[in-house]
Parts: C-alpha cells; sequence; structure tokens
C-alpha cells in the first residue's frame, strides 16, 4: 500500500508540471477564414517572451494552427484632384492642357485618367506661373497601354523634373493618331500611418532623490514582466532643462562564490525641454525597471508622469463562424509550434477581422506565490520525482529478474 501511494504521488507530480498556467476565451467569430487576434498586454505578461508557449485549441480540444504577426505601418493612398484650366485642341496638330498646381506645391509627377485608347502618345511638359511665358520642362515622353480590360479608363503617371510652377502644360502630339481624353488630372498622396501602441501601467513607482550623488532614481514595479518598447516623460518643471537619463535592471552576478548585484544598463537617452521626450528603446521584458536621471547642480526635475507603451502583436488563425475556441498560454517548458500555415503569410491578406480576448484566467494570481512555492512545486523535486522513480522501477525490474532465475 505504501509502494502504491508513493507512486500515486510520483505520477501527481510529474502532472503538475508543464501545465498551462494562464488560459482566455476568444470571442466568435462571424465568418469563416483568417481572422487577426490581437494579444493583450496581460496575455504577453504570462507568456513566455517570444510567445512560443502560445496554443488555440476549439471546443473538441484540436490545437489551431497560427503564426505571429508583427504590428506594421499602414499606408494609404489619397488622390488630390487639380483644376483643368483649358483644353485647347488644334486639329491633327496638338492637344494643350493647362493644369494648375497648388501654390508652393514642389512636384514632379501628375497622375492622368484617360478614358481608354488604343493608341500610344508623344507629350511635352512646360511650366509657367502667369500662363504668359513658358518653360520647357519634359520633352518627347510616350504614354503607351492606354487601356484597361476591366474599366473603362486607366490612370497613368508622368514624371519629369521636380519644379515649382504654378501651371503646367501638357501638349500631346496629335499628328498621327487621334487626341486622348484626359478625365482628370491629380496627384496620389501617400500617408503612413504607424499602428498605435499599447499601455502598460505600473503597479507601483518609487522616486527617490540622492543628492550626494545629485541624481534622481525612479523604482519602477510592474504586476508581472511585461514587454516595453517605448518610454515617454512628461515633465512640468523647470522650463528649460538637458539632463541624461538612464534606464537599467539590476541582475545578480556570481563571482568566486559570492553574489553581488550590479545595474545592467538598457538605454540611456537625453531629457531636453525642446523636444518631445518620447523614446524607442531595446526590447525588455522585465518586472521591474529603474531610471536615473543625472542633475549635477540643478534642481530635479518635476516628472508629472513617465508613461510605458508596448508594440502590438497578433497571431493570425484560421477560424470557423460561430466555434468556441480558448487560448492557452504560461507553459515555460513549450518550444516554438512547427506550423504549416506559417509558409504561407505573404498568401494572406494583411487586413483581416479582428478577434478579440476576454475572460483571462490566471491559476496563480499573486506572483508571490510563484517565487515561494512550496518545496514539491520546486524544480530539484520534479528531478528528484524522477530519478526516484527511477531507481523504484529499477528495484523491482532487478527483484522480477532474480525472482524468475529462481524458478528456473
Amino acid at each position: 500500500m505504501k509502494l502504491n501511494k508513493f507512486i500515486l504521488v510520483l505520477f501527481l507530480s510529474n502532472l503538475s508540471f508543464g501545465q498551462y498556467n494562464t488560459t482566455a476565451k476568444l470571442k466568435k467569430a462571424a465568418e469563416n477564414g483568417m481572422h487577426e487576434i490581437v494579444l493583450s498586454p496581460e496575455i504577453r505578461s504570462f507568456s513566455k517572451q517570444d510567445l512560443s508557449d502560445v496554443r488555440i485549441f476549439d471546443s473538441r480540444g484540436n490545437e489551431i494552427p497560427y503564426f505571429i504577426q508583427n504590428s506594421k505601418d499602414v499606408s494609404s493612398n489619397s488622390f488630390v484632384e487639380y483644376s483643368i484650366i483649358s483644353k485647347t485642341v488644334s486639329p491633327k496638330k496638338t492637344t494643350s492642357i493647362i493644369i494648375e498646381i497648388p501654390s508652393n506645391n514642389k512636384n514632379n509627377q501628375l497622375s492622368l485618367f484617360i478614358a481608354n485608347s488604343n493608341v500610344e502618345k508623344k507629350y511635352s511638359v512646360s511650366g509657367s506661373d502667369d500662363q504668359k511665358e513658358w518653360f520647357g520642362i519634359s520633352d518627347s515622353q510616350i504614354l503607351s497601354d492606354l487601356n484597361s480590360a476591366s474599366e473603362t479608363s486607366v490612370i497613368k503617371t508622368i514624371s519629369y523634373p521636380l519644379s515649382t510652377y504654378h501651371y503646367l502644360k501638357i501638349d500631346f502630339d496629335d499628328r498621327k493618331t487621334l487626341p486622348v481624353n484626359v478625365l482628370r488630372v491629380g496627384n496620389f498622396n501617400t500617408q503612413l500611418q504607424k499602428s498605435a501602441l499599447q499601455a502598460i501601467v505600473p503597479k507601483k513607482s518609487f522616486t527617490t532623490e540622492d543628492h550626494s550623488k545629485k541624481e534622481t532614481q525612479i523604482h519602477v514595479l510592474f504586476a508581472a514582466p511585461q514587454v516595453i518598447n517605448e518610454i515617454s516623460f512628461e515633465i512640468s518643471k523647470p522650463t528649460y532643462y538637458n539632463r541624461r537619463a538612464i534606464l537599467f535592471i539590476k541582475v545578480k552576478q556570481e563571482t568566486k562564490r559570492k553574489s553581488s548585484v550590479i545595474e545592467e544598463e538598457i538605454a540611456s537617452f537625453e531629457l531636453n525641454s525642446n523636444v518631445k521626450n518620447t523614446f524607442t528603446i531595446p526590447e525588455i521584458f522585465e518586472k521591474e525597471i529603474y531610471i536615473k536621471i543625472e542633475n549635477h547642480d540643478n534642481q530635479p526635475l518635476s516628472v508629472s508622469a513617465i508613461k510605458y507603451s508596448q508594440k502590438p502583436i497578433s497571431i493570425v488563425a484560421d477560424l470557423s463562424a460561430n466555434e468556441s475556441y480558448i487560448l492557452k498560454t504560461g507553459n515555460k517548458t513549450l518550444t516554438e509550434p512547427d506550423y504549416d500555415l506559417s509558409s504561407f503569410k505573404n498568401n494572406i491578406a494583411v487586413n483581416l477581422p479582428q478577434i478579440s480576448i476576454y475572460d483571462i484566467q490566471q491559476k496563480t494570481s499573486d506572483k508571490n506565490q510563484i517565487e515561494n512555492k512550496s518545496f514539491w512545486q520546486q524544480s530539484w523535486f520534479m528531478w528528484l520525482c524522477i530519478i526516484l522513480g527511477g531507481l523504484t522501477i529499477f528495484f523491482f525490474t532487478a527483484s522480477l529478474v532474480k525472482d524468475l532465475k529462481r524458478k528456473n
């Protein structure tokens, strides 16, 4: 009976290792297909930094493949139409189009909407500020492929040397072909929209002044390790300042059987009253960080707020409509999964319907419980159980062999 109890304890102890510590539910998808699942800072804090322990399961317990998608800056094109001042046709000679360009607008290209035509056109571009005196910009250029199989018009972009003329004139050569119908003229403006960062809120923050070293030290404590990519300072006083700040962590160092705590610098930056004090830093995954501000002979800065942010990150998975999915993470023994889906990242659209995460459950809500584990939760106890289990199996195997030899 004692032996059976020991084996049972050994089995339960080994079973307790390698479990997922965090679970969350995914909101149901409205349609079948690829979906983007934005991981919240809370989920990331409970996972490994590289997210290799994240898994998705459906209601039947099947593992759902996914790939990680980092945040991307999104570019958008908007068409700005320019006024066509005049259009003059000289039969079998030229068609001249005069376009008004917004004042002080440097430009080196125009986009023309042209009705479908099966011709090639030579053209030249000239510029003027008063529509009286014209100056050559580009000559003997050719427009071709002026027809579309799906649309009634095509968009052709013509390029020329950079200019600031208030008026541009395009002269098309009509000596060999009939005129083309230019419907609209303008330019496409490309705007780059940066993805919004996710805010990280500390659990506590302590500020102390070390007058002997002439520096301010800020100790920041988060509820759990957090990924941080950006720090922003809001300083109310004084009006003018220029201070060096250092971001660092404290790490234990073992030297000659002695342990000591050293300051490991992560990044340094200049706090200056003339700029926006927002800094991108090397990615860190820490529960505690420290900031040191060098004051020299100045009064300490009045820091009204320090904001911490991380770049958003998502996972992309093929989900079924109205299916229930659960996300699990926090199993530090797992390695990065190997899914076929990751080989087809470039085949999948960038803008996908988003699915949010809710009802996050953490088995050990108090992080201090993790740090102060019972002896049977420690890794050394796991290895001890494995060794004892191996010895027990070896003992019974040896006894069984001896009994068999005796019977023979």
